[in-house]
């Protein structure tokens, strides 16, 4: 008996991992059975329009890249996680609601080394009628400078919801503090200490039960922040960084997501990790495109056929139940809060799920980055993206990088 998924794509302004997507799975045309149901798959992008609270969507799963600023297409994205029981990447409850302030909050209170923030009132207050008088009885004045200096200097002024590092700003003195913070005007921002001199700045993009940590240079333009850098952790700080990263998807029941860490003396300190949509970008992530776009459909591609469901609501006191527990060290805490994420992730049941249903999907995903397909799907992406007078470089540039990658994904297989 056939069953058709209809894969979701909610977008905005993105055309060149959307279109990969829909090419690599019409390569793929996976038809998978199990339970004597076979499980097709196609994908449709999603538009905006009314909908009837009660109607039944046609989708089993949706890739959400707008909710995040757009209110629409957020309420709707509620409505069928709480009624249709469509699994969404990502949960659209802890998305708008914790972002990176109550991320930071959570992941402090389970023990990890996130660097002293506080938070401070927004320089523009509220356009309320009440604010004048609540300010009058309970808004207590306080001492920028002096909560800077408890901080620590230098530091980071960061909205506390904020992404793309819009708003950011690196703090050395008091008078760049006051300019920052006259500039934020009715953001609510963070103050967060710097980890200065550190060794390696780490992103992890966290797919389903995967994860790729990448070396990352936030500083450089954007086609070369992410280095091509293999070996850079030694094995027990890759495993805490990895542990990290899905930590906090599992936590919040992301399955798409990206943790920023910075490696000093040996010591991990998380640092952003409420990136529920992060960077999918060829033109950025370049090497690292392929295997995104590849892990992305695999987990797409579970989920429907396993009839993995959404978790709306959290399960923290398991979490903190570890935290507070005593006599464990740092260490144990990881390995238990590893073992929980793994669990909540599925991460042994999809490895078996791959290993026997898509084994064939690496090396498809090599002829296709290897194909004219994708070349043209390249050469479409820098022409939209880049000056006339730069896009023979960049052609170039993100060529050789997804060449590299291609090479080392056939020498990897011929070992």
């Amino acid at each position: 008996m056939p069953a058709t998924h209809v894969i979701g794509l909610l977008l905005g302004a993105e055309e060149d991992w959307p279109a990969a997507f829909e090419s690599l799975l019409e390569r793929v045309a996976p038809s998978i059975t199990q339970g004597g149901v076979t499980h097709e798959f196609t994908t449709e992008r999603v538009t905006i329009e009314p909908f009837n609270l009660r109607a039944v969507p046609r989708y089993s799963l949706v890739i959400d890249r707008l909710a995040w600023w757009y209110h629409m297409p957020r309420e709707w994205l509620k409505k069928v996680a709480l009624m249709n029981e469509v699994h969404l990447l990502n949960n659209p409850f802890t998305f708008q609601s914790m972002e990176k302030h109550a991320a930071y909050c959570a992941m402090m209170r389970l023990g990890l080394r996130v660097p002293e923030t506080w938070m401070v009132p927004n320089k523009v207050p509220p356009d309320n009628p009440r604010f004048a008088t609540t300010a009058d009885r309970y808004v207590r004045r306080f001492d920028l400078e002096g909560v800077a200096d408890a901080v620590g200097m230098p530091l980071y002024m960061k909205p506390f919801d904020g992404g793309a590092w819009v708003g950011v700003t690196r703090i050395e003195d008091h008078a760049a503090l006051h300019r920052a913070y006259d500039e934020s005007a009715e953001r609510l921002m963070h103050l967060q200490a710097a980890v200065e001199d550190f060794d390696v700045f780490a992103r992890s993009l966290g797919i389903g039960a995967e994860t790729m940590v990448m070396r990352f240079n936030p500083s450089r333009p954007m086609h070369s922040r992410y280095s091509v850098a293999h070996n850079f952790l030694d094995d027990d700080t890759g495993t805490e960084v990895v542990t990290i990263a899905r930590l906090v998807n599992a936590f919040f029941r992301w399955e798409l997501n990206s943790c920023e860490t910075l490696l000093k003396d040996g010591v991990v300190y998380p640092i952003d990790y409420a990136n529920a949509t992060p960077d999918l970008a060829v033109t950025s992530l370049h090497y690292y495109f392929p295997w995104a776009i590849r892990t992305l459909l695999k987990w797409v591609i579970f989920c429907c056929v396993t009839g993995r469901r959404p978790t709306v609501d959290l399960d923290t006191e398991k979490y903190f139940e570890i935290a507070d527990r005593e006599g464990l060290t740092y260490g144990d805490r990881l390995n238990e809060y590893r073992r929980l994420a793994d669990r909540q992730l599925d991460v042994d049941r999809y490895q078996e799920f791959c290993a026997r249903h898509l084994a064939d999907v690496d090396e498809i995903t090599v002829d296709w980055v290897e194909s004219d397909d994708f070349d043209r799907l390249l050469i479409r992406t820098v022409i939209s993206t880049y000056p006339e007078h730069e896009r023979e470089m960049f052609l170039g540039h993100f060529r050789g990088l997804l060449g590299l990658w291609a090479h080392d994904q056939r020498v990897a297989a011929s070992a």
